[in-house]
């Protein structure tokens, strides 16, 4: 099997990728960073690589290289995403995160999409919890996250109108420790293996939105029942 993994340098998407290979299949990884010497080392005949950066118009023709590469591709994988709180609203930031976490997305996955027109694949993508309610110390983030969710939902109806055997997988985990949660302290912090494990479970029984793990299950529960008025009056910091 061969899978394209988008953003394995580190956190989830490198412990994603470490699996898959202990499994046998044959990845692609889009970058050519010290951070996966010793990841390629350890199976270099399954393992190809290819700089590509997806906030750039040129990546989904890096993404077809990389499909040439592997000699093709049976799951698409994007872990690749930013986030930050932005209590003073710099707009920067707001527009840094919009920019991978909308745009990079959106050119990605429409480029694995139409790929797929042809095949019988998998798509799966890290969202995350934050995109269940607004978030107002990080609100790009969260907004971009349900964003992610929305588009996933809206092509995965495009694919049976389309009469196409596309799964999709909307992978929405809790605080997990990786660079992107290295300021501040978090409740319920979660270790990427560990994430990775529950992933590649959800990836194999096929299913089409996981929450990791069950604790965050429960707060995603609870977080659907306040209603907006209480919400907005919440003064949550993580």
């Amino acid at each position: 099997q061969k899978a394209i993994i988008i953003g394995a340098t580190s956190g989830i998407g490198q412990e994603v990728a470490r699996i898959l290979v202990q499994q046998g299949w044959h990845i692609a990884l889009p970058a050519e960073e010290e951070a996966l010497h010793a990841l390629q080392a350890t199976a270099p005949d399954r393992i190809v690589t290819e700089q590509l950066d997806v906030t750039e118009e040129t990546a989904p023709l890096h993404l077809h290289n990389l499909i040439e590469k592997l000699g093709g591709m049976d799951l698409f994988f994007l872990s690749s995403g930013v986030g930050h709180q932005n209590r003073d609203l710099q707009p920067d930031i707001e527009l840094n995160t919009a920019r991978t976490n909308v745009e990079g997305f959106t050119r990605m996955v429409t480029a694995a999409f139409n790929y797929f027109k042809k095949e019988a694949p998998a798509i799966a993508v890290i969202s995350s919890i934050a995109g269940t309610k607004g978030l107002g110390v990080a609100p790009a983030y969260s907004a971009t996250k349900r964003f992610q969710n929305t588009y996933i939902e809206a092509l995965a109806q495009l694919a049976r109108m389309q009469h196409l055997d596309i799964h999709f997988t909307d992978i929405r985990p809790g605080f997990v420790a990786t660079d992107l949660l290295k300021s501040g302290k978090y409740p319920m912090l979660m270790k990427a293996d560990r994430v990775a494990q529950h992933i590649i479970k959800a990836l194999r029984e096929k299913r089409r939105v996981v929450v990791i793990d069950g604790r965050y299950r429960v707060v995603v529960f609870f977080w659907r029942m306040i209603p907006r008025w209480l919400w907005e009056r919440l003064p949550i910091t993580n």
